[in-house]
């Protein structure tokens, strides 16, 4: 079975996308949403967590994550240090899902896929496509964030085009043309 992975600067569209291709069978893990599963559940990486950024990091039994995204999204060292920590974790959760999937392909959906290194470990990878500005006012409209903490999560990952010339498909999701077309075509070329 291969394992691909499924990229895209934050509000590029990556959860519509993986979406798509659950309506059309295919497994998707969100390692965004297992990240956060797993500080609240992991014991090891929570006492890491704390060990690490101070007992302020949970509040009431559960992970702070205003406090904690306010941490490392203004220092790097702060959002390296805790990459390391949470990457790892994440990484072996993939792992031990996908050998109990089946089908000709799973997906790994993660924003920040090539900025971990774990895209080393998959066997293709797409990346969906949108220009900053678009996805820019996704972010604004979906989150509760202000127009600076917006900019500075952007800041956070590597530029669009870097992502594409290393992906092996890319989708492009900007309202120029339609999705699932795109989708079926490397959904095609992948079973």
């Amino acid at each position: 079975m291969k394992r691909i992975g499924l990229t895209g600067n934050i509000g590029s569209g990556k959860t519509t996308v993986a979406s798509c291709f659950e309506i059309l069978g295919i497994a998707v893990f969100n390692a965004d949403k297992q990240a956060k599963l797993l500080m609240n559940k992991d014991v090891n990486l929570k006492q890491s967590l704390i060990a690490e950024f101070g007992k302020e990091v949970f509040l009431n039994n559960e992970l702070n994550r205003k406090y904690l995204s306010k941490l490392a999204f203004n220092d790097d060292i702060v959002l390296k240090r805790l990459n390391t920590l949470v990457h790892p974790v994440v990484q072996e959760a993939f792992e031990k899902w996908s050998i109990q999937q089946s089908g000709a392909y799973v997906i790994k959906e993660a924003a920040i896929l090539f900025e971990s290194n774990t895209y080393q470990s998959l066997d293709a990878i797409i990346c969906i496509s949108c220009p900053e500005e678009i996805r820019f006012k996704r972010i604004l409209k979906r989150d509760d964030l202000s127009e600076k903490e917006v900019r500075q999560r952007m800041s956070h990952q590597w530029v669009e085009e870097k992502k594409i010339s290393l992906s092996d498909y890319t989708i492009t999701n900007d309202n120029s043309c339609l999705v699932m077309p795109q989708i079926l075509s490397v959904h095609s070329a992948l079973k």
